[in-house]
């Protein structure tokens, strides 16, 4: 059966002109998105894990000694336009530039952003220039690329919900090193130190995508020349995508909708983690650890900073053996900024092992979602694959109730935290226990609805529905910024752990729904599963 599939797999790319080189069983050309999309996660998430900190920092300690409120306000606006702008990427692509080109735009206008955030100790002004840069680079490259994605798989191949779980594990080994490195640099260094790192591997990103191009053959060209293929396969009679009754389309646009809904409750939860949960970090946990603890962390912190490099590298490595020949420089650019990496993850191991004690930084907790999702991804897939598929709906509904519980989780770590502190010293463990839970969470719905936006939407116009799912997204960190906001006006009406509870709540809430509709929704995905 598995064969089968592989070879409707093969019969797919080579309508598409793509050559049916596998790595793992999937595509070579996955990788080079996987890659692609990792540096651009890495610049994302590198500057984000230092937003909120540098703005509620001291001026002593270079930071701009905001509120709390104003922070989480500018996170919000920030966070929410960097996806609501897709949805205009994404017409964009669909209409004039095709999906190659407007990566390529978006990586290089975001690179312009992180060279602008650099200079913020220069002038203010240059910081918010990179923030817009950062939005509107965002909007040309977030959709297009996962769009690229879906195109490489038949919409019922059963490798596709894998195929971009994958891809999801190369998001979040690059948000992984992003935080890891951009944060303790910001942190430890000087912020624009973190910035400015970010910027180079959006560099690197866009030069490895750019030089390994042709390898997705028609995928990601432009409108006029896909036309121009269809046409020469209509004229030589050759076998052209089915058309779809309109109340089939119609049927699988409201589910798609339905899905986007709930992904809004889910990131409006789940994106606490750059607001409120660093807030909570910063602020209530006990972050100073010295003797046995400091050894301990110590070890702690080598293992998760090093494991993650050495398994995007096999990656890298095992894509290298079935495409350097042909891609050359896309291999190179790759393995360069993989040598940097690798030169500064050892530089802050030894660095931290040098030092008496320790101090966890605050945005070192950020880390711990994309160490899970990188540890678990592969798990998640073969799940999906081999032993259990299920629906959709169900798969939505996991996410949300393991969301819940990690905010639970907190809500009760807080329990001990009196109304209206400032401070507190809480143990960190609430905080590695909620992550898991929201990692386990992602897995389950963010990779699974970037796949079935895919295989649901009408081809011509996926580019604009990657676009609305991302605006779903941009809603979610809107409303989630300005919850996020009442941080302290909550916790001193009510507590910290009424403030959490809210999280978790809202979204179990939302997975009931999901499983009692779960009959009605498959029914009107007409057959995609």
């Amino acid at each position: 059966m598995n064969q089968e599939k592989d070879q409707v797999l093969v019969a797919h790319l080579a309508k598409q002109g793509i050559d049916d080189k596998m790595v793992n069983g999937h595509p070579a050309g996955l990788f080079v998105l996987f890659f692609t999309e990792m540096w651009e996660r890495f610049s994302y998430y590198g500057m984000r894990a230092l937003l909120t900190l540098f703005l509620i920092s001291t001026i002593a300690d270079g930071g701009w000694e905001w509120s709390n409120e104003r922070a989480m306000k500018l996170y919000g606006l920030y966070t929410g336009f960097v996806y609501l702008t897709p949805l205009i990427g994404g017409m964009i692509a669909d209409k004039l530039t095709g999906f190659k080109k407007a990566i390529l735009i978006g990586a290089l206008i975001m690179t312009l952003g992180h060279l602008s955030m650099a200079f913020e100790a220069v002038n203010s002004g240059f910081f918010f220039l990179g923030l817009l840069l950062m939005i509107l680079g965002n909007g040309m490259f977030k959709p297009n690329i996962s769009s690229m994605v879906g195109n490489l798989y038949p919409d019922k191949s059963a490798k596709k919900d894998a195929g971009y779980t994958i891809f999801y594990m190369g998001i979040n080994a690059g948000s992984f090193l992003g935080m890891l490195l951009c944060g303790y640099i910001g942190e430890k260094i000087g912020w624009h130190y973190g910035f400015g790192l970010a910027g180079v591997f959006m560099f690197f990103g866009m030069l490895q995508f750019y030089f390994g191009q042709k390898i997705f053959g028609i995928i990601g060209d432009t409108p006029k020349a896909l036309q121009a293929h269809h046409d020469e396969k209509v004229k030589n009679n050759e076998e052209v995508d089915e058309i779809i009754p309109r109340n089939v389309v119609r049927d699988r646009l409201i589910v798609v909708t339905i899905f986007m809904l709930a992904s809004i409750v889910f990131f409006l939860s789940f994106e606490q983690a750059g607001g409120s949960m660093s807030i909570f970090a910063k602020d209530y946990t006990q972050r100073v650890l010295s003797g046995d603890s400091a050894v301990a962390f110590k070890w702690i912190d080598t293992i998760l900073t090093i494991a993650p490099i050495i398994i995007v590298t096999i990656v890298l490595i095992a894509l290298a053996r079935k495409i350097y020949k042909q891609y050359p420089l896309t291999i190179l650019f790759t393995a360069i900024s993989f040598g940097i990496i690798w030169g500064l993850g050892l530089w802050k191991v030894f660095r931290e092992i040098g030092i008496t004690g320790s101090e966890v930084g605050a945005s070192w907790f950020q880390i711990l979602n994309a160490f899970f999702i990188i540890s678990l991804a592969s798990s998640f897939s073969k799940f999906w694959e081999k032993i259990w598929n299920p629906s959709g709906p169900v798969k939505f509904a996991m996410g949300l109730i393991l969301v819940g519980i990690g905010f639970a989780a907190l809500a009760y770590g807080a329990n001990d935290i009196p109304q209206g502190a400032k401070t507190a010293s809480v143990s960190m463990i609430w905080l590695v226990i909620a992550y898991f839970f929201h990692s386990a969470g992602e897995l389950c719905l963010s990779p699974v609805g970037l796949s079935y936006v895919s295989k649901l939407s009408p081809k011509k116009f996926l580019g604009l529905l990657f676009g609305c799912w991302f605006c779903a997204s941009a809603i979610a960190n809107f409303i989630g910024g300005f919850l996020g906001s009442y941080i302290d006006k909550i916790t001193a009406e009510h507590s910290m752990s009424y403030f959490f509870m809210i999280f978790a709540i809202v979204p179990a809430v939302t997975a009931l729904l999901l499983i009692v509709f779960n009959p009605i929704l498959k029914k009107m995905m007409h057959g995609i599963n």
